[in-house]
């Protein structure tokens, strides 16, 4: 990965607090071409120094109204990845984390109601070859969504 400058850096924090602003616009705050903002984020993408680009869907909008996070314990660290590609399949999985602590791993999964929650729960993750077992956190409220920032000098 080739270093990032300060060109970059900035060009980075305007488009991660508005990903839809045109390139004419991104190049007359950092006083370069539009040429110039095009190369940069076609590099920066190019590098996987910015990884996707779209839009956030409120999943309340889609009738998922619980957000929940769950620790999964394995019988063995070593089964992750068999373990990973079975969690995939289930499209209420929205993060996947391999973690340090009392877990093995971490999921966040979105639920429309605490029936479906336990469904997922009970018949899909724990029945999972590996799973030993699972603790459930539900999420009353997302305070802050943000990305990292972006220092720029």
């Amino acid at each position: 990965m080739e270093k990032i400058d300060n060109l970059d850096k900035k060009i980075l924090s305007i488009l991660s607090k508005n990903a839809r602003i045109p390139f004419k616009d991104v190049a007359a705050e950092c006083n370069v071409s539009r040429a110039a903002i095009h190369q940069r984020v076609q590099n920066l993408a190019e590098e996987g120094v910015i990884t996707g680009s779209g839009f956030d869907v409120n999943p309340k909008s889609l009738g998922y109204t619980t957000c929940t996070y769950v620790g999964i314990t394995l019988e063995k660290g070593n089964m992750y990845k068999q373990v990973v590609e079975r969690v995939f399949e289930i499209p209420e999985v929205v993060e996947c984390h391999f973690t340090t602590g009392p877990y093995t791993m971490l999921v966040k999964l979105y639920a429309k109601d605490n029936e479906q929650l336990m469904n997922l729960l009970n018949n899909r993750i724990q029945e999972i070859p590996g799973v030993a077992a699972t603790e459930t956190l539900i999420s009353l409220e997302q305070s802050i969504k943000r990305e990292i920032p972006i220092a720029t000098e």
